[in-house]
C-alpha cells in the first residue's frame, strides 16, 4: 500500500505580512502532479491544515478545492486537526465526506476507531489522533494520572486497543522529543509538550505533523514530512518535499521523499548595499520573484535602503544590518536572543538575576506546572 504523507499546509498564512495564498495554491497543484505520478492508495494530512483556528474564506476555498481534486483521483484521504486548527471546524461534515473517501478526525472524546483498508498483504488500520493536550485526555480518563504530554498520548493510544500483530498507521500532531524545530513553529512552556517516541511502538508508521523540517525521530518510520513551503527564513536551507510511504508485509516499510519546487523561494542575501545592488541587477533574475531577507554589512546606515532595494528585489521581506553598531547593541540587550527563548527559560533568567542563584529543580517543576495549567485554562 502506497501512501503520501503531508502536513502543516498552514493555508492562509502570512509571512512578514506577505500573503502566501498564491504560493500555496501553486504548491498544492504541484503535489497533485506528484500524486498522478506516484498513484498512491491514500493521503495522510497530519494537521495544521489552516494557519488560524478561524481561517479566512480564501483559505477555506483553497482546502475545499484541494480535497475535491484529491477525491476525484479515487484516493482515501485521512485528515486531522493540528494545534493551529479548530477541531470542531475541521470535523464539520465528516460523515458526509466519508462517502467520497475523505476521513476527517472527529473532536477527541477518548475513542479512536480505526479505518481499515485492504491490499495484497491484508488489512491496514489507520488511526486518526488530532492534536491533544493533557487536559483534553484527562477529561476522558479521570481515573488515570495524566500530567505530561507523554502520559496523555500513552493513555490515548492504550485506549485504541491496537493489535500489534496487524499493520497499523497513526496520523497525529505532536512534538516528539528529539525533533529539530524552526522559528516558524510555536514554542511551548519549557518544552512541556515533549512526547517520548516509545509511545508509538504499536505502529508500523507514524505520520507526524507540527515540526516544519522533514525528519525521522527515533526510527525511520516515525516521521515528520515538514511543510510544503518555507514559512520562515530559518527554513531557507530546507529542501521541501512530500514523503512517500510503502507498506508491504508486516515489518516491511519503505520511506522516500519527492522534492517540491516552490513558485517563489525564500533566500537570504548578505553584503554591502553596493554589492547587493550589483548582484540584483547583473547576477540573474530569480531574485526578482523570490522572497528575500537582506543583511547589509555597511557601517553607515543607507538612507531609505528598504525602498531602494525593493526596486531590485520586489519581494524583499526583511532588512537588517550587521556591523559594529548592531553587534554592540545585541551584546547590550540580547533582545533578539530573548525572542527565541521559551517563557520558562526567560523566568529562570529573571529569577537568577533577582536572587543571585539559579532556580532549583523543585522550583522549575512548580513553575512549569502552573504555566501549563494557565495555558490549558486559556484553551477552554
Amino acid at each position: 500500500m502506497k501512501l503520501i504523507h503531508l502536513s502543516d499546509l498552514h493555508l492562509g498564512k502570512r509571512v512578514n505580512e506577505f500573503s502566501m495564498l498564491e504560493d500555496q495554491q501553486y504548491i498544492l497543484t504541484e503535489i497533485l502532479h506528484i500524486m498522478d505520478e506516484e498513484q498512491p492508495d491514500g493521503v495522510l494530512i497530519a494537521g495544521d491544515v489552516y494557519d488560524k483556528t478561524v481561517p479566512s474564506a480564501e483559505a477555506v476555498a483553497l482546502l475545499d478545492d484541494f480535497l475535491v481534486r484529491l477525491a476525484k483521483r479515487d484516493l482515501q484521504i485521512f485528515l486531522i486537526s493540528g494545534n493551529h486548527d479548530s477541531p470542531e471546524r475541521m470535523a464539520f461534515g465528516r460523515r458526509l465526506m466519508e462517502g467520497s473517501g475523505v476521513h476527517l478526525a472527529p473532536v477527541y472524546d477518548g475513542r479512536v476507531s480505526p479505518i481499515t483498508l485492504t491490499d495484497a498483504y491484508g488489512t491496514v488500520n489507520f488511526y486518526l489522533l488530532p492534536f491533544v493536550k493533557p487536559a483534553h485526555v484527562r477529561r476522558c480518563f479521570p481515573e488515570r494520572e495524566i500530567t505530561t504530554y507523554t502520559d496523555a498520548l500513552a493513555a490515548a493510544i492504550e485506549a485504541m486497543g491496537v493489535d500489534p500483530a496487524g499493520r497499523n498507521v497513526l496520523v497525529t500532531h505532536q512534538f516528539v522529543t528529539g525533533a529539530d524545530r524552526c522559528d516558524s513553529e510555536e514554542l511551548s512552556v519549557g518544552g512541556t509538550d515533549n512526547v517520548d517516541v516509545s509511545v508509538f511502538d504499536p505502529f508500523d508508521y507514524v505520520a507526524l505533523g507540527h515540526i516544519h523540517g522533514p525528519q525521522r525521530v527515533g526510527r525511520e518510520t516515525v516521521r515528520y514530512c515538514g511543510t510544503p513551503l518555507k514559512y520562515s527564513f530559518s527554513e531557507a536551507g530546507h529542501q521541501k518535499s512530500v514523503t512517500v510511504v510503502e507498506l508491504e508485509a508486516k515489518g516491511s516499510v519503505s520511506v522516500r521523499t519527492v522534492p517540491l519546487a516552490p513558485l517563489r523561494d525564500l533566500v537570504e542575501l548578505r553584503g554591502t548595499y553596493e554589492e547587493l545592488t550589483f548582484r540584483g541587477f547583473y547576477e540573474g533574475t530569480s531574485y526578482q520573484k523570490d522572497y528575500v531577507y537582506i543583511t547589509l554589512t555597511d557601517e553607515e546606515d543607507v538612507p531609505d535602503a528598504m525602498r531602494k532595494l525593493q526596486i531590485i528585489y520586489p519581494n524583499l521581506m526583511k532588512l537588517d544590518y550587521d556591523n559594529r553598531r548592531t553587534r554592540a547593541g545585541a551584546r547590550l540587550d540580547g533582545a533578539e536572543d530573548a525572542e527565541q527563548k521559551s517563557p520558562l527559560e526567560l523566568l529562570e533568567e529573571f529569577y537568577e538575576k533577582q536572587n543571585g542563584q539559579p532556580m532549583g529543580e523543585e522550583q522549575q517543576a512548580f513553575a512549569r506546572a502552573w504555566m501549563e495549567r494557565i495555558w490549558e485554562e486559556d484553551e477552554r
